[in-house]
């Protein structure tokens, strides 16, 4: 990843990321699809092979997510008691868009994080 940030102001990660922005520039699209990153900024040309969000996005959402559902599932089972084919009903088409959503803004944050602190893959120095 070049280090060419001089000639581009400074963009608040966690605004253009959560808006799916480039985080070079703040203006070009992040994503070329719903969760798929484009090639590269389509106003600074930032090339977007560095972003790699991995696993990170997909933990923070089940975590968050899941914890919520599964309180809820609890709740109104210990509640009402209703049969097992209800919950299916409710939970599983509440819990699609709560899980969708934020896994792009996620993706967006850590990715435009990633690239505000330099982060890269960690690597072995070598011996002297």
């Amino acid at each position: 990843m070049t280090d060419d940030r001089a000639h581009h102001p400074h963009v608040d990660p966690i605004r253009s990321g959560l808006a799916g922005r480039c985080p070079r520039c703040g203006e070009g699209r992040l994503f070329s699809g719903f969760l798929s990153i484009g090639e590269r900024c389509g106003v600074c040309g930032l090339d977007y092979s560095f972003a790699d969000s991995a696993d990170g996005p997909a933990v923070f959402v089940m975590l968050i997510i899941g914890f919520v559902i599964v309180g809820l599932a609890l709740w109104v089972e210990l509640s009402w008691g209703p049969p097992l084919w209800v919950h299916f009903l409710i939970w599983i088409p509440l819990a699609l868009p709560f899980c969708l959503v934020p896994l792009r803004l996620i993706k967006g944050v850590l990715i435009n994080l990633q690239y505000a602190n330099k982060a890269e893959e960690g690597r072995l120095e070598e011996p002297r």
